[in-house]
């Protein structure tokens, strides 16, 4: 993401500090800094390693936790190993003591102040950092999406001519930020101010509020610091010392910056451009992006690519899916043309089998008439007396009393 570059950018005029405005506008030229690519990403990691340098150093007692004799009353008592409070009478006497489980014991891995607090950040990481939230200054989108009213600002980047370096009076300033239409920005902040939720209410931190417009002055020991500290939201830097903390609050790209004449011109001798290198910084060039034209969609379907990449295959020759031939029987006709006689003859066969094998069981089940069913049992009767008639065992009476017959 870049800037929309343009040649120059209009100076504002201040009627409020007796500036005549005349025919011919007063402008500047955009500096290279403007047009630098916009990284978020580096932005985001150099804030948050240089937030980390402004911390206080904090940690608990070292004696917390451990202002008790306790001692392990050891194995064989049905209790834990945890050192245990000595005495007797109250409560505490016997509690587990120093454990961070146990009630008034230290805390686990105990906070110390040598904790690498400090974070080192590569100079130019940094720079690329500060450049790159310089450029999102000048994008009224950016802006106006960090939540900048901004609606009313001629244009941006915002450049006020340098008499507004002479302002001593608050109410001045306001009337400024009035004419330049910045003041409604400044409401916002101002309205914004609310009580923190949670402990830092009580840790100096009482009030939060949103940030204003960051006004740029390229003058040491400008008057206007004085007028505009008093405004609520409104910051004022230097352009010699930019500091990301003020140009992307909370890593966000965007911070609406209204900036003096002086400042503005200063940015190319500090920053340098894309082919000559900074006078305040040695050695150092603006990074230039990789692509000019970030937008890989619109390259892509350009006539001048398109033109010369191979055409779209519409036709695509796809591996073939391998089915059972024992369970596809297309696939089998396939392999063999005979396992469909086969298969019709083994269907015919089976209902063949099953047609005979139901003749049969009907043959069976046929239904008996009585006279049938009378002689049969007596047909039965009379073996079963031939049997008897025929056996030995008559002439033994257990055998006699268990056939049933008398002698």
């Amino acid at each position: 993401m870049a800037a929309a570059a343009r040649p120059l950018v209009p100076v504002q005029s201040l009627p409020s500090l007796n500036e005549m405005a005349t025919d011919s506008v007063a402008t500047v030229h955009l500096p290279d800094v403007m047009k630098a690519s916009i990284r978020p990403d580096i932005v985001n990691f150099v804030h948050c390693n240089i937030s980390k340098n402004s911390r206080q150093p904090y940690a608990v007692s070292k004696k917390a936790g451990h202002q008790t004799s306790a001692e392990s009353w050891g194995t064989g008592r049905a209790v834990s190993r945890i050192p245990r409070v000595p005495g007797g009478g109250t409560h505490r006497a016997g509690q587990g003591a120093f454990g961070n489980m146990c009630r008034g014991g230290r805390m686990f891995a105990p906070t110390k102040i040598w904790r690498r607090w400090h974070r080192k950040i590569n100079v130019n990481q940094k720079r690329y950092a500060i450049v790159s939230a310089i450029a999102a200054t000048a994008i009224p989108s950016l802006v106006m999406a960090r939540g900048h009213r901004v609606e009313s600002v001629p244009e941006m980047p915002l450049v006020i001519s340098d008499s507004a370096e002479s302002i001593e009076k608050t109410s001045t300033a306001i009337k400024v930020l009035k004419e330049i239409g910045a003041y409604p920005d400044a409401e916002k902040a101002k309205d914004s101010q609310a009580i923190r939720p949670g402990k830092g209410k009580m840790r100096n931190r009482r009030y939060i509020s949103r940030k204003g417009p960051l006004i740029v002055c390229g003058t040491e020991g400008a008057k206007l610091v004085k007028a505009f500290r008093n405004i609520p939201g409104v910051e004022v830097a230097n352009v010699e010392r930019l500091n990301l903390l003020k140009l992307a609050p909370g890593g966000h790209l965007g911070r609406f910056v209204i900036w003096t004449k002086s400042a503005i011109e200063k940015l190319d001798s500090i920053y340098g451009s894309f082919e000559k290198s900074s006078e305040k910084k040695k050695g150092y060039v603006l990074p230039r992006s990789k692509m000019v034209n970030a937008d890989l969609a619109r390259i892509i379907n350009s006539d001048e690519v398109q033109s010369v990449v191979k055409p779209i295959k519409k036709e695509m020759k796809r591996a073939p899916l391998k089915k059972n031939p024992l369970k596809n029987l297309n696939v089998m006709l396939k392999l063999n043309p005979y396992a469909k006689t086969a298969r019709r003859m083994a269907l015919l066969a089976e209902a063949e089998r099953v047609k005979a094998k139901k003749e049969k069981l009907d043959k069976k089940r046929k239904a008996v008439s009585k006279e049938e069913l009378a002689a049969a049992k007596a047909a039965g009767k009379a073996w079963y007396k031939t049997m008897i008639s025929d056996s030995d065992y008559t002439e033994f009476e257990n055998f006699s009393k268990w056939l049933g017959v008398s002698q």
